[in-house]
């Protein structure tokens, strides 16, 4: 269910400890950032022309 106040997110599942989170898109709008809950792996997805219209990835 969508509602009027949901932030833009990217599914991803970290694949260092095999889990699934959402991060969001920053302040600025210009990349989706978060981290692994349990190790705090870092990652950060750019924003810009050309992209892709994919809402979920693994990362390795």
């Amino acid at each position: 269910m969508k509602t009027t106040n949901s932030k833009p997110f990217l599914g991803i599942v970290f694949s260092c400890c095999n889990v699934y989170v959402r991060i969001y898109m920053n302040r600025s709008q210009t990349a989706y950032e978060g981290a692994c809950p349990r190790c705090y792996r870092r990652l950060r997805v750019p924003v810009g022309p050309g992209g892709t219209s994919r809402r979920f990835f693994r990362t390795r």
